[in-house]
């Protein structure tokens, strides 16, 4: 299915995703699936297609601002049972955040299952830009987070 996924920096400090975990539990809204990378990487990122695309995103200054500063973040991807109030919630308490569309598919837990799935999204020719997942056992159902470059052909191919 299409869900919304929120993308936001955290500072790199103990305690921090502590905080953001806390104030989501107290609005009564579940984390259904989570993934954290530190910011350098996605800063490199950035800099890796300005540089083939010779596009400038930012400015000079501010992407060595960023480099410096990526240091210091985390970036987050999240997804939750409550978009809209996790949204409003985030925006209340001064987060810097981004929400894209991504496709979310439960699997079971056997071999080949996430195989048959990538497969499928390379026989379209449909790039995957990310993608996380988690199991909790050996007897549930598993839940892989997909970004596609073309999340409008994605959600067809899988009827969502």
């Amino acid at each position: 299915m299409v869900r919304t996924e929120i993308s936001l920096f955290l500072k790199n400090i103990p305690g921090e995703l502590g905080r953001l975990s806390l104030l989501l539990s107290e609005a009564n809204i579940n984390i259904d699936a989570l993934t954290i990378q530190d910011a350098s990487s996605y800063v490199q990122k950035l800099f890796k297609a300005r540089g083939k695309s010779l596009k400038r995103i930012a400015s000079v200054a501010s992407y060595n601002s960023m480099r410096k500063d990526s240091a210091d973040f985390a970036l987050i991807r999240l997804l939750v049972d409550q978009t809209d109030q996790a949204i409003d919630l985030l925006s209340k308490n001064d987060y810097i955040f981004d929400i894209m569309p991504v496709i979310a598919i439960e699997l079971e837990n056997r071999p080949g299952e996430l195989a048959e799935v990538t497969t499928k999204f390379g026989e379209e020719k449909i790039n995957i830009d990310y993608v996380y997942g988690s199991v909790s056992s050996p007897d549930e159902k598993c839940l892989f987070i997909f970004c596609p470059e073309d999340i409008e052909l994605a959600s067809k191919i899988f009827n969502m």
